[in-house]
């Protein structure tokens, strides 16, 4: 089963690099392994560029290996310089910490914890927070040559910016992930590594460490970064950043995230964001190369990411919404339904209870003016919590709207606002 791994992977487009492949394919075949992937807290929540490495990790633990997650603690208050083009902004030890208790709570739904291929979430900060300066030095800098450190792009990029420059605590990170694979080699056998394709460097370093200090061999393999069709960075909407916290993006915002990407990217997209079987993905293929209009795979990798990421709970009230906006049903919805919407899910403008409906619509931004109101409510332009309106001296008081706080307002057939008392 193991030695089919890397091709499947490679099926679904997941590898970008392999450090030795042949050796990486035995290593794989010959039991049970131990592989790892890195989270550092940058923010509350992991978003959904991370969900690549989440479940690589998953795919190798159905793959019969030991998963291990590393979170962030240590290196998230150095910061990466992979892929920036300035230096990051420091948190403090509290910040940090919080963030990586949030993290971990994240990871350990993607894997099974349990049993003897248990995946492991381990905190790095637990193995550098008493490290010796002077000893690591000289057991782990020594390791480490100036010259090929200042050719790796991430820190090339940013020495030949001008008024730029890489500080030393950003220069230094390589060091301290290399560090991290040489313990996770030392405690767990782990010998394999994996993150994006901007994590190469990182990752090669570490090979060269457990090279030098065990003499033993270990592998690198790099996942493509995840970006759109036209190649700008996916996981972004004009909105902000798609995150996996239900908190900061509603499991319906991030439904409709899926839902509305393009023919172009959706194929790719199943491959590398779902567990789904090839074959299903080569039907969902089909179905939008014979029948685009269905949009059958898109409804398909919502439907399998949102579970992942939010249960089957999250995909139902997902699709309740969706459905109810669809139908006009605006009163089948519950109060969470609605609060989905109120965070961020609908265009929204909070009035006083009272308020008429003309001016409400023009502080929605729904017409230009009390008179352009008015001549659109004249002409049955507007919906009110499901029901035509016809009486423009209508005021939005609380005894009329649902659950006693929300009124949904239907500008024509797509022109959706939700006016919160």
């Amino acid at each position: 089963m193991s030695r089919s791994l890397l091709t499947t992977l490679e099926r679904r487009r997941l590898v970008a690099q392999v450090s030795d492949r042949a050796g990486l394919d035995a290593h794989l075949a010959s039991g049970s392994r131990s592989v790892y992937a890195g989270f550092d807290p940058t923010a509350p929540s992991l978003q959904v560029g991370n969900l690549v490495p989440l479940l690589m990790l998953r795919r190798f633990q159905l793959a019969g290996h030991r998963p291990i997650a590393v979170l962030g603690g240590a290196t998230g208050a150095i910061g990466d310089p992979s892929g920036r083009t300035e230096e990051r902004a420091l948190n403090d030890a509290e910040t940090i910490e919080g963030w990586v208790q949030a993290i971990g709570r994240q990871v350990a739904r993607f894997v099974d914890t349990e049993g003897d291929r248990g995946a492991l979430v381990v905190n790095n900060l637990a193995w550098t927070r008493e490290l010796d300066v002077i000893a690591f030095l000289r057991d782990v800098g020594k390791h480490f040559s100036v010259n090929a450190m200042i050719q790796r792009d991430s820190v090339r990029s940013r020495l030949e910016r001008e008024g730029s420059g890489i500080s030393y605590t950003e220069f230094s990170y390589v060091l301290l992930q290399a560090f991290d694979f040489l313990h996770l080699a030392r405690r767990y056998d782990c010998r394999v590594q994996m993150g994006g394709a901007d994590q190469w460097g990182n990752i090669v370093s570490g090979i060269d460490l457990i090279r030098r200090a065990l003499r033993k061999p270990a592998y690198a393999l790099s996942m493509p970064l995840a970006t759109k069709s036209d190649g700008t960075k996916f996981g972004k909407t004009a909105a902000g950043s798609v995150w996996l916290d239900a908190g900061l993006t509603s499991p319906y915002a991030f439904y409709q995230f899926w839902v509305n990407c393009s023919d172009d990217e959706v194929v790719n997209y199943l491959r590398v964001f779902t567990l789904l079987g090839l074959d299903e993905v080569d039907e969902a293929a089909t179905a939008v190369s014979e029948r685009p209009e269905g949009r059958e795979a898109q409804r398909m990798l919502a439907r399998e990411v949102t579970r992942l990421v939010h249960g089957n709970d999250g995909v139902a009230a997902a699709q309740r919404i969706t459905d109810a906006l669809f139908d006009g049903d605006v009163r089948s919805l519950g109060p969470d339904d609605l609060r989905q919407l109120e965070q961020d899910g609908m265009d929204c403008t909070r009035v006083d209870p009272g308020t008429g409906l003309l001016a409400a619509l023009t502080a929605a931004g729904l017409a230009q003016s009390n008179a352009a109101a008015r001549r659109l409510v004249d002409a049955n332009g507007v919906r009110l919590n499901g029901e035509g309106v016809t009486d423009s001296a209508v005021r939005l008081d609380r005894e009329g709207a649902l659950f006693g706080r929300y009124h949904v307002v239907r500008r024509g057939r797509k022109s959706w606002h939700l006016i919160v008392l």
